[in-house]
């Protein structure tokens, strides 16, 4: 057993573990376990390496403040950092980041910063020039950033890419790697043209990003949306160098969440929505080769990070990622069907407080009250608030079927459009009925999902 003085002596030396899921022809594909690092990714190498490099230079001493725009990774591998070493941390961070990550980095204690993501360089709200801004503003701080910090490519020369090295034996052909910062390729294209010139890297880039079309020297499109998160940028960023750059691949959102879920049902992996970029590129590069070869790419953090999203199936389906039947009535609108006990409802005896706790479980605002499979009545949280509105907080322990709502408008799953939109207008919950049995619900934003997804 090797016993660790600090969390930070945990990083790196992650496995290497070949996988047989996906079809990639004459070749051998290999995983670098990246989510095995205590801060549960890739960017726990270069949080430490960041730090520890600007306190050699003096440019930071504990008790500082350190600040960075980022993904949500690389300020867990800062927060590992800031924590053991006895620095503040203020974090600028996107809004469409993964509220998983976000909490955990609440949870260290990190000042956070929630920025937009619909904005490009040069924006005030841009994160990375607000968080460079903050620095300017901040006594005692200093911006880390990792899109131009040579000791985050510095980290992988010295960890990542020797590691890698050795456990194949020296007999990797090809890297597939994600550029956010591009301290990954960097550190790779450094290592590697010292001791195999000759390996081919090659990027796996989110549609929408515009660093594939860089490296296919296309003129660079104005940047899209991704929901991938970690990689793709909308600029090139400095440390980006296609010395050994072979290939890029443009992967859609909806290729990477299907290699991500596959290489959970699969193989057991539980892996971010990076990875199954990385994966997709991995398996389009290997079914092109007409010759062996060892592929190796990376399990860049851990799934867990996203199971409100791209592992959960609601969330996948309310974004158009899985297909559901088309029908020509109202079931298209319903995700979520009672009788595959997807909705939460309530009994008419359980307790005002039993719903309240639905409610904030859930974060829902409205709950059917249903007593043998039929919907009586609905409770939501206008009823709680007249229930308790003269401050007897004991008034939680009745039965919410003395305050629930029994007026409840019902459909039939074959009544038009319009009527439920009519209903929705009204504040109400929309009780859809199939052959005269309760089939499953739709709210506003199951209507708004689903004309999004007819856009498509």
């Amino acid at each position: 057993m090797i016993l660790a003085k600090r969390i930070g002596d945990l990083i790196g030396n992650t496995p290497l573990v070949e996988v047989k899921c996906f079809d990639v022809g004459v070749c051998r594909l290999f995983l670098k376990l990246e989510s095995h690092n205590p801060g549960g990714s890739i960017k726990d190498r270069i949080g430490v390496s960041m730090v520890e490099h600007a306190e050699k230079a003096g440019k930071i001493k504990p008790g500082d403040t350190l600040i960075e725009a980022t993904a949500g990774n690389t300020g867990l591998g800062l927060a590992l950092a800031a924590i053991t070493k006895g620095y503040k941390l203020i974090l600028v961070i996107p809004d469409k980041m993964s509220v998983e990550k976000i909490n955990h980095l609440k949870a260290m204690g990190v000042d956070i910063r929630i920025t937009r993501s619909d904005v490009e360089k040069g924006h005030a709200e841009y994160y990375q020039d607000y968080a460079q801004r903050l620095s300017e503003e901040i006594p005692n701080s200093f911006y880390v950033n990792q899109f131009d910090n040579a000791a985050n490519p510095l980290a992988h020369v010295l960890t990542t890419a020797p590691e890698i090295w050795e456990q194949t034996n020296h007999e990797v052909d090809a890297i597939v790697v994600g550029v956010g910062s591009a301290g990954t390729l960097k550190g790779m294209t450094d290592y590697f043209k010292t001791v195999k010139p000759d390996l081919e890297i090659v990027l796996a880039d989110p549609k929408g990003s515009v660093l594939a079309d860089y490296v296919d020297k296309k003129e660079l499109p104005k940047a899209g949306s991704w929901f991938v998160e970690g990689i793709g940028e909308d600029f090139i960023p400095a440390q980006f160098d296609i010395a050994l750059l072979r290939k890029a691949y443009s992967i859609t959102d909806g290729e990477s969440f299907s290699a991500a879920r596959t290489l959970l049902s699969k193989e057991g992996i539980l892996a971010g929505s990076s990875s199954g970029t990385l994966i997709s590129a991995a398996v389009k590069y290997a079914q092109e080769q007409t010759e062996p070869k060892n592929i190796v790419t990376f399990v860049c953090d851990s799934g867990n990070k996203y199971l409100t999203k791209m592992f959960n199936d609601f969330w996948m389906i309310d974004q158009g990622f899985i297909e559901q039947s088309r029908t020509n009535n109202l079931e298209g609108l319903i995700t979520r069907k009672y009788s595959e006990r997807s909705v939460i409802t309530v009994n008419p005896s359980d307790t005002l407080l039993h719903a309240h706790s639905k409610m904030r479980m859930f974060e829902i605002s409205q709950l059917p009250v249903v007593k043998d499979d039929s919907v009586i009545g609905v409770i939501d949280e206008w009823d709680l608030l007249t229930a308790i509105e003269n401050g007897d907080e004991t008034i939680f322990k009745k039965p919410l079927s003395e305050y629930m709502s029994k007026d409840v408008l019902f459909v039939s799953v074959d009544d038009e459009l319009s009527k439920v939109v009519s209903i929705l207008k009204q504040g109400f919950l929309v009780i859809v009925k199939k052959e005269n049995k309760f089939y499953g619900l739709i709210t506003k934003m199951d209507y708004i999902n689903y004309l999004r997804r007819k856009l498509k």
